[in-house]
């Protein structure tokens, strides 16, 4: 099956040094791009030396030991080559919006490269499964594709099998309606058209990849952690200007620092032009 393409499509996966996406690192990176002019898919895959200790858990996971990577490039010396060969395109994984891309965000800000996510349609395929079918990666190649997963945790390994368990859930749910707890109906979310999969699978009230901030019913930006959990992020940091440089200085993803500090800056600027006026 050919994807329906208005825009390139990158499906990525990497392995890391363990899952804390702002203190860990990547180990190995993995992407398939899709041409939306039809182009023959390509293939970038290689092995980064973190530059810190890889946890024994994660090694028990992916079997990348610190020799694997000795001697293989620091991700600041592959940035601009990653980053070049995403170019504008969307991207895709399995549990990527969670994970794999606040990791590669973060590991891009540190090499100096802006890699802007709200600019990006993001195809999360775990979410499509969980929504769907609620199980991890094995489980939904075995469901969708009728056969075994090999390899599980080599990144280019899960990245054909997020591709092909991608390409069973549009055949499997070609034509099928999606039913809410609510009994909302949507019809044939899942088809061949990337916008309409990232607007069906998107988290609505979750603003930034890490979840640290989230819309309120009535549609305003409040925390979703911390001690000011469900108060407005702006008039908050304005009067707590102390918590709004923690934020700044602390281990808070590249996104919710940019927001916060746009939020910030509307929320004076409304406060000068009401006294103003």
């Amino acid at each position: 099956m050919d994807f329906n393409l208005t825009r390139d499509l990158c499906f990525f996966d990497i392995e890391s040094t363990g899952l804390n996406v702002i203190r860990d690192r990547i180990l190995q990176i993995a992407i398939i791009k899709y041409f939306a002019n039809g182009k023959e898919p390509e293939e970038l895959s290689m092995l980064i030396n973190p530059g810190i200790p890889i946890s024994e858990e994660a090694m028990q996971v992916h079997g990348i030991t610190p020799k694997d990577v000795a001697n293989k490039p620091t991700f600041p010396q592959v940035a601009q080559k990653i980053y070049d060969f995403i170019g504008n395109a969307d991207v895709a994984g399995y549990n990527s919006n969670r994970f794999d891309v606040p990791m590669l965000t973060e590991e891009f800000a540190r090499a100096g490269l802006d890699f802007d996510v709200e600019k990006r349609r993001m195809i999360d395929v775990q979410r499509i499964f969980y929504k769907m079918e609620p199980r991890n990666l094995r489980a939904a190649v075995r469901f969708y594709c009728d056969k075994e997963m090999e390899n599980a945790h080599d990144a280019l390994a899960d990245v054909h099998a997020t591709i092909d368990v991608f390409k069973g859930q549009l055949k499997r749910y070609d034509s099928v309606d999606y039913e809410d707890d609510d009994g909302k109906v949507t019809p044939n979310p899942i088809r061949n058209d990337m916008q309409a999969i990232f607007e069906f699978t998107k988290d609505e009230n979750m603003i930034d990849i890490t979840q640290r901030l989230r819309l309120s019913p009535e549609g305003e930006v409040v925390f979703n952690f911390g001690k000011y959990v469900g108060r407005p992020v702006a008039k908050t940091l304005v009067e707590d200007k102390q918590y709004y440089h923690w934020i700044l200085n602390k281990e808070f993803s590249v996104q919710v620092k940019k927001m916060v500090k746009k939020l910030v800056q509307e929320y004076e600027e409304q406060q000068r032009q009401q006294n103003n006026g």
